[in-house]
């Protein structure tokens, strides 16, 4: 049994992604899991709290936001910081992964309790934006209101590149949302 291999936690995650579209969320169980990943159940728990921190079990992207902020130059308009975080992590962390995360946005829509941790996380996103700005000096509500743009505007992208048939990069789906916010807040 290779529980220390480096791709464990890949592997548990693929593992639950399997049996979640298989049985269902609430029907799968962690020793189910780990099962298929050929770990033990301890492994399973040194990885993540409960089988729903398979989708949220760390803190990933707000920290990266967080630091984003805290190294970008000084100066730089509010949402072009934030489209250039967005690009980035769209070509580095989403785009390798659309597949997985097509199989755990069905898995999130379909069971209650992963949509409130889902928008949780949104709002832990929400919060380091928030406290990043503010921490570069912009005013409050200044800050308050950029981060609660960050979040629609990955959401919204989000949500057309996991449905989108062709199959279009996450960047083209972030210029789509930010364009349909623009004409939205036209006067």
């Amino acid at each position: 049994m290779a529980r220390w291999a480096p791709d464990t936690r890949q592997r548990l995650r693929s593992a639950a992604l399997e049996l979640f579209a298989e049985r269902g969320f609430q029907a799968t169980t962690v020793p189910e899991i780990v099962e298929r990943a050929g770990v033990t159940r301890r492994t399973f728990f040194r990885h993540f709290s409960d089988k729903r921190e398979v989708f949220f079990g760390d803190d990933e992207i707000p920290a990266l936001a967080a630091r984003m902020l805290a190294e970008a130059p000084a100066g730089v308009p509010p949402l072009t910081l934030v489209a250039a975080g967005l690009r980035t992590l769209a070509a580095e962390r989403f785009e390798p992964q659309r597949t997985e995360m097509r199989a755990a946005r069905r898995v999130i829509e379909a069971e209650p309790a992963l949509r409130e941790r889902d928008l949780r996380k949104q709002a832990d996103l929400h919060a380091a934006v928030e406290a990043g700005f503010v921490a570069r000096g912009e005013d409050p509500l200044v800050a308050e209101t950029v981060a609660g743009i960050t979040v629609t505007w990955v959401q919204t992208a989000l949500r057309a590149w996991l449905a989108d048939p062709a199959a279009a990069p996450l960047t083209e789906h972030l210029d789509a949302a930010l364009e349909r916010m623009r004409v939205a807040l036209a006067p």
